[in-house]
């Protein structure tokens, strides 16, 4: 029994040794380069927003830490699930998931998922002019007279025997058919010519209420064809970005996410934010959707105020904190201190400095 004791009380002391061990170890800091949050200099050091935020944490809580650098998002979340690092504090999205898996703190960042689009800067006499000698409109003008030659031709054939006078036999009875086809359509109703045979009225029919289906759906073509450029600033919500062909995000981002819940078709899926943005200013897509903080700092420092602009619209509002692996021992200590931290003045001076503005 004394025996027992004694491994017991031996036990005992060893988790507490290796409690107090932990409690006083330095802490490892997963980082990712995420400007303006995470900035790393060419030295090694890092700056930014998160960097400033918790190294006064981290000073007033009397905490020792050091960082590492990991790849991206997803590399900072597994090493927080295998507790590789004790503390991420590039802004996480907060989610049910992710709440139940690590400690989340409080928030300390609100952010939004913000729409670039390419910037234009002609005249809407000279954007109407382009599209409407666009490729794409003379398609659907080249496809219009198509259907009038066809129908045309077919009334043709049907009335150059029995009504010779209104459908001239030859090239002339040819022109007729089209100048009836095309009346017909426009309802403009002349009634100089008319078929007679019973073939030819039902083509006649048949060509009434096609081109009544005809008239709106290439009346809608056209306006699209003619106004899709300056759809792209006028994008209000997720209904408006359905107009749009093709829609670009960084891939494992708050934008992709929001895009498949919405089942809005992603055209392309870019690495980083800058690559998008660089893609966007070639005009190589028509939206880009992205965290609305991070698009408007890399717009100011990639000088793409000329090409880019950043539409006045948030779409999902999503809050961000730091995070640790599930119960871990500084939780509250690191909590508590961030909640300190942005209550005071010098939080929102410090989102100045970085020229950003939790909740915009």
């Amino acid at each position: 029994m004394k025996i027992l004791l004694r491994y017991i009380g031996l036990i005992a002391f060893l988790l507490a040794v290796q409690q107090l061990s932990h409690a006083t170890d330095t802490l490892v800091i997963g980082v990712y380069v995420n400007p303006p949050f995470v900035v790393k200099n060419i030295d090694g050091s890092y700056e930014g927003l998160s960097i400033e935020l918790w190294e006064n944490i981290a000073h007033a809580e009397g905490i020792d830490y050091r960082y590492v650098n990991l790849a991206d998002q997803i590399g900072i979340l597994k090493a927080l699930e295998y507790e590789n690092i004790d503390l991420t504090i590039n802004p996480m999205d907060v989610n049910d998931i992710r709440a139940k898996k690590y400690d989340v703190t409080q928030p300390y960042f609100i952010s939004s998922i913000g729409v670039a689009v390419p910037a234009i800067h002609r005249h809407a006499i000279t954007v109407f002019l382009s599209n409407f000698f666009s490729k794409a409109f003379f398609q659907i003008i080249l496809l219009l007279m198509f259907i009038i030659f066809v129908f045309g031709f077919f009334l043709w054939l049907a009335e150059r025997q029995a009504n010779r006078y209104q459908f001239r036999p030859g090239i002339k009875g040819i022109f007729d058919g089209l100048w009836w086809s095309a009346v017909t359509m426009t309802t403009v109703g002349y009634g100089d010519k008319a078929p007679k045979t019973l073939v030819g009225r039902t083509i006649a029919v048949i060509w009434m209420f096609t081109a009544v289906i005809i008239v709106s759906s290439f009346t809608a073509s056209i306006a699209s064809t003619l106004t899709l450029s300056s759809l792209r600033t006028e994008i209000r919500d997720a209904e408006d970005l359905r107009l749009i062909k093709n829609i670009a995000t960084v891939g494992s981002s708050t934008g992709e996410d929001f895009l498949l819940e919405e089942n809005i078709a992603i055209s392309n899926l870019y690495s980083t934010p800058i690559l998008a943005l660089r893609a966007l200013a070639k005009k190589e897509n028509d939206v880009l959707l992205y965290d609305r903080t991070v698009l408007q700092y890399y717009i100011n420092r990639l000088a793409l105020t000329e090409k880019v602009r950043l539409l006045p619209l948030a779409l999902k509002e999503h809050y961000q904190s730091f995070m640790l692996p599930k119960d871990h021992s500084f939780y509250d200590q690191i909590n508590v201190g961030l909640i300190r931290e942005i209550e005071k003045e010098s939080w929102h001076e410090l989102q100045r400095k970085y020229n950003v503005i939790s909740g915009t």
